[in-house]
């Protein structure tokens, strides 16, 4: 039976009562009785426990151990705004809407406008957040439930952060649960008495619930002391003077000099105005890097009185924007928001930033939703990343979260990065933000000096440049280059061979159980498949019986031992995988990195050879071109300046992205890009949605739909077993956040003989709102009516074209 409107149960003899939860047997016995069936003690007896000789006799308990509880809401109803507004924490879409629920007088103080409480529905016990109280309800008083108990009286649902979180779910087409999932900090029931009043925190007839009561909490995670008396101020009041530096120095402008319109944006964010820039930063400058740039600007504001977020891709980028902040303001104005840290420093931080007592934050992803007090700006450096893009409902973009709370709270933003996104170009086209630009004479002499080994010159040298893996040049480049510091050295791809195929006939190895592909994790290793991790002892080839296989692909691990070889003397670093580096010193060695995993070095590095290029740009994927050009310019602005020596090799032979990479030009790549996808109708000139699932259940939804005639649709048509971006996602995401757009979940459900397929809409950002609307309507309507299998559905999606 579907649940009723307004938090009501259903009317049924089998539903259980409310007022009977929690409340004990009016026939319950009382301390030291004697149960009566027993026939060792006198009918006259009195019951009472028997004492020995010489002993002074037990005072009489001044009250029974248990003693009746009162029904649930039998206390009254609150005197100012009984009725609460709760949102459940259901991830189904048809229950995405708030339910009225009775505020009794006992829990009047406790659940206020933010907190987080239990509640009955449909005879379940179920938490929620109070996201408003008002005073009248058009559900009757009889059939209004009351409130079980508060789980947490700290407001950690902010108004601004709820209804941001219902901007991205109308964005998405998704439910504003699921985004609250990722905003709100895992709840840590000890963290919350270090903050809640004592009296909150000590009575349980409140209803206020226990450590050890709804939230499971970790034997081994320490409370810590408590700040500075925070348990005996109202969780609700303005944070004390002392809490933060008292007196913020003015931040410092530093690099801000080099670029066209930067010290009148940092101005702007001073005077807390509504700036926004997109910031091409300079490599290999010495005064500054991206990290001052945007420590800069969160300073600035900070000194203002006023609150910033830092939001970065990897905990790499994180440490860096960390510390240069820190080295601005202190470390106690500074809340780091990282799930690796653990849940209980998580959500200290959360709550310090809820209840005011800090105003800067600094994070992954779900930073974006960090419950800043009067916010002044928003940063976010390399937005152009994949793991941005969140892997769970509703996939929602860090960089469109971002936007949404500029627009909702009228707030600065800041974008950076050495390269740029068409996203971000698209936002300076419409005039939303400004180009914030380095003069063409501080980059010329910022910039290290690229070469390309497929130029003319190279190749009249070396004809066989363009067939080798490692050209004569670069060799020559990166020993010139370890006489006086490290040499950085990118590879495509993680692990010893990441594919392997016939030696004789060049098929392709496949595992015989699943048709995965194989691969070496070491040279005298057996070959394992990368999809369901069978070892294939007995492998024969199927074209030609062949039992030897040869290196397709060379990864990271295979790169470092043959660089050993070569240059024997020479310390080899890798930096991959699960052993990311985040520093190496300046002292000469070779650094073999992946994508995203280049360690910074002291002092930069002499030279970077940038292989596998080629590989790269022939993924099947729109944005190919794009991200392995922002690879490049990510590892080329760790090496030194063209005056101190710095060289970067690139072997790649594609003219358009080489060419952009030796003038360092990124915004007009991106302009490019920007032009011919407009033309083409692809994104980010439109917007898109994934319909994923059952070929009759994408078919009933697009049935179903009520579209406008302004939507392109492609498909449906059969998921295919690779990632759309060909190798970001199957490096990133784990077994556990593998979704049914992965290649995981396309093999379990072919396996079991339903094969995913899927449709794809193309529109306008003019009749946006009206499909992503249609899309929740239909979702909502699916999940309560149960008519065919769910269906997935993702708005623009960065990593399936």
């Amino acid at each position: 039976m579907s649940p009723g409107p307004a938090g009501r149960e259903p009317a049924t003899p089998e539903s259980p009562r409310p007022d009977s939860v929690g409340t004990a047997p009016p026939d319950s016995a009382t301390a030291g009785s004697a149960p009566a069936d027993q026939g060792t003690v006198p009918s006259d007896a009195s019951g009472e426990q028997l004492a020995l000789a010489g002993l002074p006799e037990a005072a009489p308990p001044s009250q029974p151990r248990s003693s009746p509880r009162k029904p649930l809401g039998s206390e009254g109803r609150a005197a100012h705004d009984p009725v609460a507004k709760v949102l459940l924490e259901a991830y189904v879409p048809h229950l995405d809407r708030v339910f009225d629920y009775r505020v009794t007088a006992a829990l009047d103080e406790q659940a206020v406008v933010g907190s987080k409480v239990s509640v009955v529905f449909a005879g379940r016990k179920m938490s929620g957040w109070v996201v408003d109280r008002v005073a009248h309800t058009d559900v009757p008083e009889d059939r209004l439930l009351p409130i079980r108990r508060v789980l947490t009286p700290l407001p950690v649902a902010r108004p601004e952060i709820v209804e941001l979180a219902q901007a991205v779910a109308e964005r998405c087409a998704g439910t504003v649960a699921d985004v609250l999932r990722v905003a709100i900090a895992p709840r840590v029931a000890r963290v919350d008495k270090e903050f809640a009043a004592p009296e909150a925190a000590e009575t349980s007839e409140t209803g206020v619930v226990n450590a050890d009561d709804d939230a499971a909490v970790p034997a081994d995670l320490s409370a810590g002391p408590a700040s500075d008396g925070a348990a005996d101020a109202d969780p609700t009041a303005a944070p004390e003077p002392g809490r933060a530096p008292s007196s913020p120095v003015e931040p410092a402008t530093t690099g801000w000099q080099h670029y066209t319109g930067g010290l009148e944006f940092v101005a702007s964010v001073g005077r807390g105005e509504p700036a926004r820039a997109v910031v091409e930063v300079l490599p290999s400058a010495e005064d500054h890097d991206w990290a001052g740039l945007t420590a800069s600007a969160m300073a600035t504001a900070y000194a203002a009185g006023r609150g910033a977020v830092g939001v970065v891709a990897d905990h790499k980028a994180l440490e860096r924007l960390e510390r240069a902040l820190c080295e601005l303001v202190g470390e106690d104005a500074v809340v780091r928001l990282h799930a690796d840290d653990g849940p209980t420093p998580r959500y200290r931080g959360f709550l310090e930033l809820a209840l005011g007592k800090k105003r800067l934050a600094v994070g992954t992803r779900s930073a974006a939703y960090a419950p800043v007090q009067d916010l002044a700006l928003v940063c976010c450096h390399d937005d152009g990343d994949v793991n941005f893009v969140e892997q769970r409902a509703p996939y929602q973009h860090t960089r469109d979260v971002l936007l949404l709370r500029t627009q909702q709270q009228g707030m600065a933003a800041l974008f950076t990065g050495y390269a740029v996104s068409p996203e971000v170009l698209r936002l300076v086209a419409t005039g939303w933000a400004a180009r914030v630009a380095p003069d063409r004479a501080d980059l010329r002499r910022f910039s290290p000096r690229i070469e390309a080994t497929s130029d003319s010159y190279n190749t009249a040298l070396d004809p066989l440049a363009a067939r080798a893996r490692l050209p004569h040049e670069a060799f020559r480049v990166a020993r010139e280059a370890l006489k006086s510091g490290p040499v950085l050295v990118q590879v495509a791809r993680k692990g010893y061979a990441p594919v392997l195929a016939c030696q004789r006939c060049r098929t392709p190895a496949r595992c015989q159980a699943c048709d995965g592909s194989l691969a070496l994790d070491s040279a005298h290793a057996v070959p394992v498949c990368t999809w369901c991790g069978r070892h294939a002892h007995d492998w024969r080839c199927v074209e030609c019986g062949f039992t030897r296989v040869r290196l397709s692909t060379v990864g990271a691990s295979r790169t470092a031992e043959e660089l050993g070889r070569s240059f024997p003397q020479v310390p080899v670093i890798s930096s991959s995988e699960r052993t990311v580096r985040p520093r190496v010193g300046s002292a000469p060695a070779l650094v073999v990195a992946t994508p995203g995993a280049e360690p910074v070095a002291d002092g930069g590095y002499a030279a970077a050879l940038l292989l596998d290029g080629n590989r790269m740009l022939a993924r099947p994927w729109l944005r190919a071109e794009e991200q392995t050009l922002r690879r490049w310019f990510n590892a080329a602005a760790l090496v030194r300046a063209s005056s101190d020596g710095g060289t970067v090799v690139v072997t790649a032979d594609q003219d358009r992205a080489v060419s952009a990479l030796v003038r360092w030009d990124p915004a007009g790549h991106a302009e490019r890009e920007l032009r011919e996808r407009h033309e083409l109708g692809l994104p980010p000139a439109v917007r898109t949605a994934a319909l994923t699932g059952p070929r009759d259940a994408v078919d009933a939804t697009l049935r179903d739909l009520a579209l406008p005639e302004r939507v392109r649709v492609v498909g449906p048509a059969p998921v295919e077993q690779t990632p759309g971006n060909g190798a970001d996602l199957a490096e990133t995401v784990t077994n556990d956040a593998a979704t049914l757009d992965g290649a995981d979940a396309a093999r379990s459900s072919e396996r079991g003989g339903n094969r995913p397929y899927r449709a794809l809409l193309f529109f306008g950002f003019g009749i946006a709102p009206r499909v992503t609307g249609a899309l929740r309507a239909e979702k909502a309507r699916a999940s309560a009516l149960r008519e065919h299998a769910p269906v997935t559905v993702r708005c623009d999606v960065a990593d399936l074209l």
